[in-house]
């Protein structure tokens, strides 16, 4: 006999909330919610199941017996089954033992909605609540101007099991560990930003994290909630914004996941050309029902509000957007205009978009997106996506393939380099130099250029060094800022050792002096986004290999000059026109001895001559290091 109480924490209003599409905070309302009824403690469970024929909830509370406890189906049809169970508390496992009106099949699932799960690879559910007192509301009221477009927004990109481990006791180092270290380290480098690889539950290592099962929950690996929630205090503590990696694109077809939740295909979508990711071998959402799209942005919604998160990066979202995403011709259906389109999809990215900025006008979300489809980062009221900025795809393969180039061919593909600019303001450009480019025989950002140990150095912090200066925000994966030279593997720590010689700890004060650059000088950020940030002085001169720009601030006192040497070869008393006449003084060169590099050019008469050069009546001559990038300011 069941010995489920009956109770419901939805409204009339709720349930047409949830069938709409409409209602972003289901977390309030469904999963497992720790509540006093008529004096006794207990929890009340709530869960979506359309086709099944009988919901039980099983746990350590009921030794796993699926007749102890079962809830009870709502008259309206919602598909909701919910009640209340008396004593079933906080720490209990459990899951959903559900009976599918489909052939009578029986599927036995994690909560959807869950706030904590058992360590993999353990599967349960567990009851739980916190009550975590939040420290950032200093941070809170300011970071609006921390996440504005114009501020500087520089974001260490990081994978919490591999960063550094706790190698003598062979395990992960815990949340709390980490608001210690790796809080302290990213201050130090002076990143703005701190992006973690999804840190939802999920069941396989080797995923990276990206093939969800627990999505309202971090990951058990590294502690409790409440822990994870410190360590996002400690960051705001410290003036560091915090970026979830999200994936509302595909999820796994683990046995206690969404995929045929109720014996029905619940979450994903029926259409295999629509609902099966072929690349992944996992599930696609079904962004065409209310119900799941009210899941997926109550999930960005919660962390948002019950995370404090500062931004979400949006995982995969070109493959959201192209029914003919990595299929072949007969493998996918047109849209109804005959298009390749998802333009479910795109209806559910622009309401994301818009529920999350509507919520939290000081956040950002950042699409991960690799083609030409128009106006991701343009506001949704202006026929856009809705996102506040977007990868530059382009830029970083345009940019690794020039630098991997030995630079006596650089002559011949300097337009590589130089095309970025052709587009970069037509979106909200961020940098990615990230994980998925150190892995799956890519080899180490640093491997990947030519020449002896120095050289390969040399030309790391050039690139880096015009990273810095292209417009758009920027964002560095785990080691790259101190050229790790091994592909990144998920399994074991970064390769701290490497910092006992000069050209790594070189590396990581260039990367650390950069991020200062980039923060103090207006003209890197102010216009970072505008074609009125940036203008060439000279992007044609193939045969030195050499190019020079100015960015440009809201006052002109600020513009920096800048001129990449990209070659090994020093270019002394090397002419660049200018935009007026004056003294320079120099705000950064990338070949310092700090950096490991020669310290020998030097540029001391700074100030320029009346002699045409560039189309500019002012020019000046310098010393180019090799393989360098110089900056300078008029005094």
């Amino acid at each position: 006999m069941s010995k489920v109480i009956v109770h419901s924490l939805f409204s009339n209003f709720d349930i047409s909330l949830f069938k709409s599409g409409k209602h972003y905070k289901l977390y309030e309302k469904f999963g497992s919610h720790i509540i006093t009824k008529d004096g006794i403690e207990g929890t009340y469970f709530a869960v979506w199941a359309p086709s099944a024929k009988q919901v039980s909830v099983v746990g350590d509370f009921n030794y796993w017996n699926d007749q102890e406890h079962q809830l009870n189906v709502r008259w309206d049809s919602s598909g909701i089954w919910e009640g209340f169970i008396p004593y079933a508390g906080k720490g209990n496992t459990y899951k959903y033992k559900i009976q599918s009106n489909n052939n009578g099949e029986v599927t036995e699932k994690a909560d959807p909605y869950a706030r904590r799960c058992e360590h993999p690879p353990k599967t349960a559910s567990i009851i739980w609540e916190d009550n975590y007192f939040w420290k950032d509301k200093n941070w809170m009221k300011e970071r609006k101007k921390h996440n504005a477009l114009d501020a500087p927004y520089s974001v260490y990109e990081v994978h919490l099991g591999s960063w550094k481990q706790k190698v003598e006791e062979n395990r992960f180092m815990s949340y709390t560990e980490l608001a210690d270290e790796l809080v302290d380290y990213v201050e130090e480098m002076n990143f703005t930003h701190v992006e973690f690889m999804p840190i939802m539950e999920f069941p396989y290592d080797p995923s990276w994290g990206y093939q969800l099962t627990g999505y309202f929950a971090p990951t058990s690996r590294f502690g409790y909630p409440d822990e994870f929630k410190f360590l996002v205090d400690k960051f705001h503590e410290k003036g560091i914004g915090v970026i979830l990696d999200w994936v509302p694109s595909h999820f796994p077809s683990d046995a206690h996941g969404l995929g045929n939740f109720d014996g029905s295909s619940l979450y994903e979508h029926p259409d295999p050309r629509k609902g099966y990711h072929q690349d992944w071998k996992s599930l696609i959402f079904n962004y065409g029902r209310n119900e799941v799209k009210s899941f997926l942005i109550s999930n960005a919604i919660f962390w948002l509000e019950q995370y404090h998160a500062d931004g979400l990066r949006v995982d995969a979202v070109a493959s959201m957007l192209f029914l003919d995403y990595s299929r072949e011709e007969g493998e996918w259906e047109p849209n109804e205009f005959g298009g390749r389109e998802n333009l479910d999809a795109i209806a559910f990215l622009k309401e994301m978009n818009e529920a999350v900025y509507k919520n939290f006008p000081d956040v950002q979300t950042i699409a991960e997106e690799s083609t030409s489809f128009p106006q991701v980062s343009s506001p949704v009221f202006s026929g856009g996506l809705g996102f506040g900025m977007k990868w530059m795809m382009g830029w970083m393969h345009d940019s690794l393939d020039y630098f991997a180039k030995e630079p006596i061919y650089r002559r011949h593909h300097q337009n590589d380099l130089t095309f970025s600019l052709n587009y970069a303001f037509t979106e909200n450009f961020m940098l990615p130099l990230s994980h998925d480019e150190v892995v799956y025989g890519k080899k180490a950002i640093v491997d990947k250029m030519p020449g002896d140990e120095w050289q390969k150095f040399a030309n790391l912090r050039l690139m880096y060094s015009f990273m810095y200066t292209h417009p758009g925000t920027k964002l560095l994966f785990q080691g790259a800022e101190f050229g790790q030279t091994s592909e990144w593997n998920f399994q074991t720590s970064l390769d701290w050792h490497l910092l006992e010689h000069n050209v790594h700890k070189g590396a990581q004060d260039l990367v650390k002096d950069l991020n200062k650059l980039y923060k103090e000088e207006p003209a890197l950020h102010e216009k970072q986004f505008s074609h009125e940030g940036f203008e060439w002085i000279d992007h044609g001169d193939h045969e030195n290999s050499v190019i020079s720009y100015i960015r440009k601030g809201e006052n002109e006192k600020n513009n920096v000059v800048i001129i990449l040497n990209l070659t090994p070869e020093p270019r002394e008393k090397y002419r660049i026109g200018l935009p007026k006449k004056g003294t320079l003084k120099p705000v950064f060169n990338s070949d310092i001895q700090k950096y490991n590099g020669t310290g020998d050019f030097k540029n001391t008469k700074l100030t320029s001559n009346k002699k045409t050069w560039n189309s500019r009546d002012n020019s000046i001559e310098l010393n180019l290091p090799p393989l360098s990038m110089l900056a300078f300011k008029y005094k």
